[in-house]
């Protein structure tokens, strides 16, 4: 096990990192008192006692009553649906009373962060109405399947430009796929000849992506992957039918 990606992901569910540790603690130890926590981890009393008493407002432990207080983790399935669940409530607590959203064009944005990238993707292909041009390695195409796979259904025009077909038959065949060179970490994308996004994704916190609504930048993007389909038709690059 990854303890440290282990302990990152526990952080997205809204522990601190030193609640994650306290909890991995009692994940692999079963029920315990927060002397024993503290002897296990290295982290002071007082500190546990924090954290312990974070993890049962948080639903990630509860005590156990007894000659001594312990405290026992609650299973991981159970502790990330039950957020799940909470964080959805509360989601549709905003979707009904924020105001509405003041529209304004879409000049550069720089987005940071692998994991803001990939949400900022996701969030692209799903407000697609018309069509997406997307090019990227085959990796990269495979890690938004799903999200590509709903577009197909929704009758939206999917153009991939990549380093090798997809072995999803539903993809291939409902998708247009131009099969050229090496993409490398680079992917780049246009929504519905609106919007476009483009960087280098590494899966580092430091990636850096360009996003905008500029229609001349719009412009010379099309034509720049208007260019790269031409090049690999040219090439005897592989189209599928």
């Amino acid at each position: 096990m990854e303890e440290n990606a282990v302990l990152d992901k526990l952080g997205i569910f809204g522990l601190t990192r030193q609640e994650a540790s306290i909890y991995l603690c009692l994940y692999r130890n079963g029920a315990l008192t927060g002397y024993e926590v503290a002897k296990l981890t290295g982290i002071s009393r007082s500190n546990v006692y924090s954290g312990l008493s974070g993890l049962s407002d948080k639903g990630a432990a509860f005590l156990e009553e007894g000659n001594s207080s312990k405290y026992v983790a609650v299973p991981i399935e159970n502790f990330c649906e039950n957020k799940i669940r909470s964080m959805n409530k509360e989601k549709e607590f905003l979707l009904k009373n924020i105001p509405a959203m003041k529209k304004q064009e879409v000049g550069y944005i720089t987005i940071t962060g692998s994991r803001n990238i990939y949400n900022k993707i996701i969030n692209m292909i799903n407000d697609a109405e018309k069509r997406i041009y997307f090019s990227a390695s085959l990796t990269m195409i495979e890690e938004f399947r799903d999200e590509f796979l709903k577009v197909l259904d929704r009758k939206i025009k999917l153009v991939l430009i990549t380093d090798g077909l997809p072995e999803e038959k539903e993809l291939v065949n409902g998708a247009i796929c131009y099969v050229g060179g090496d993409r490398g970490n680079s992917i780049r994308m246009i929504i519905d000849s609106e919007y476009a996004l483009t960087g280098e994704m590494t899966g580092k916190k430091d990636d850096t992506f360009l996003y905008t609504g500029q229609e001349n930048f719009i412009k010379v993007f099309k034509e720049a992957l208007s260019n790269e389909i031409r090049l690999i038709e040219l090439t005897g690059g592989e189209k599928n039918e």
